[in-house]
């Protein structure tokens, strides 16, 4: 039997408790950075599978190692986060979540058990490949500043340093059983943007005697929209969007302070920091035209998701060979962001996708209390995360 063979049987044979995993993650999700119990599980399987780990990396972030026949080959590191989200989940399954008010709605359960389940089959071949597969159970993907950025910071590839770095999500929009690549450019930074208009307030009756600081803000989102569509070029893809505006008035009252509140999406660095100057430029000139002040407080977020040309064709091509040519799809970009993002700032990676849509009823909506992942993907995810990795580690795979 040959190991593309063996790959797919070790999938299937695992699939049982992958599922299990799976579901006991569901089961008992934890908020970012509080990871406690689902970071002990994990360490629990890696103990079961005999590999060894260290812990203690961004509070709860695990990285777990697998070494080949010869340790001279290639450093592939694959990355899973751990973290839910703050959602009352509303499934109704037999394995909802118990914890009150928390929810793996974001498919982060499914990525630690596939990526589990890809440790297993790997470890279980390794004396078919050589070189180290780096294991990265990441804290903290929902909330910044991104568990990827604290791994990096406390150093989770200092001892080795990967060739590639390679990630998987789940989308409920595709069919289980595909995946999906997207070369370069994939999905946006994403920055926090926040704008406080300060004026002088007062009776609503009498706007000759104050600053109408309502209309001023209003005036600034208005006014920012330019910066979409007349400052970055038209070729790069970018969303400034506003979703909070907080002004305590009344109806005959105009209040001192108006608080605006959005995000910034982009797909280029560079005009990432452009764009950035640009709507302090003209929030502070739009409200000192009309008399006012805006100070403006832009946090930033999630760099730009980054896949590596050549590595993301290798990966595409061995999903091919794994899946079927007709189950691998080529994405278009999204503008949602991803921590993913400080690993392919730094290192050849590849972010795809992979279907968990289900054959009947619904599927729901990433980040819904709804959200009911198809677990058969669970074979395909970690049977192609670990063929991938072995294409990777053997060169089997040839870039086109």
């Amino acid at each position: 039997m040959d190991v593309l063979e063996k790959i797919r049987q070790l999938s299937s044979e695992y699939f049982d408790e992958i599922v299990e995993i799976r579901r006991h993650i569901h089961k008992y999700p934890e908020l970012s950075f509080g990871e406690v119990e689902t970071s002990k599980y994990v360490q629990a399987k890696l103990n079961m599978f005999g590999i060894p780990f260290r812990t203690g990396l961004a509070g709860t972030g695990i990285l777990g190692m697998i070494e080949g026949f010869d340790t001279s080959g290639k450093t592939i590191a694959l990355r899973a986060d751990m973290d839910a989200l703050p959602i009352n989940e509303k499934t109704g399954l037999p394995f909802s979540s118990r914890n009150k008010g928390v929810m793996h709605a974001c498919g982060h359960d499914a990525h630690t058990a596939a990526l589990l389940g890809a440790a297993k089959i790997l470890n279980e071949i390794k004396d078919e490949w050589s070189g180290r597969v780096l294991l990265v159970f990441q804290p903290g993907e929902e909330k910044d500043p991104g568990g990827a950025k604290l791994m990096l910071e406390d150093g989770v590839f200092d001892d080795y340093r990967p060739d590639v770095v390679i990630g998987q999500h789940v989308l409920p929009e595709m069919e289980t059983g595909h995946v999906g690549f997207k070369e370069g450019m994939y999905m946006a930074s994403g920055d926090e943007v926040h704008i406080t208009v300060k004026g002088k307030g007062g009776h609503a009756a009498m706007p000759h005697m104050l600053n109408d600081t309502v209309l001023i803000a209003s005036q600034i989102i208005v006014n920012l929209q330019q910066v979409a569509s007349r400052f970055v070029p038209a070729g790069i893809p970018v969303v400034l969007s506003f979703g909070k505006v907080t002004a305590n008035g009344a109806t005959n009252i105009i209040p001192e302070k108006v608080k605006i509140s959005g995000t910034l999406r982009i797909m280029n660095e560079e005009w990432r920091e452009k764009a950035k100057q640009k709507i302090k430029d003209i929030a502070a000139n739009t409200a000192a035209s009309m008399g006012a002040e805006a100070v403006v407080d832009i946090r930033d977020g999630y760099p730009v998701v980054f896949n590596d040309v050549r590595s993301t064709r290798i990966a595409y091509i061995a999903a091919r060979n794994f899946a079927g040519k007709e189950n691998v799809e080529v994405m278009d970009i999204r503008m949602t962001a991803e921590d993913f993002g400080f690993y392919s700032k730094s290192y050849p990676s590849v972010f795809y996708r992979f279907g968990v849509k289900q054959n009947e009823g619904e599927t729901g909506r990433l980040h819904t209390s709804t959200f009911n992942l198809n677990e058969e993907a669970l074979r395909t995810a970690s049977g192609t995360m670990a063929w991938i990795a072995f294409s990777f580690l053997t060169d089997s795979v040839e870039y086109i």
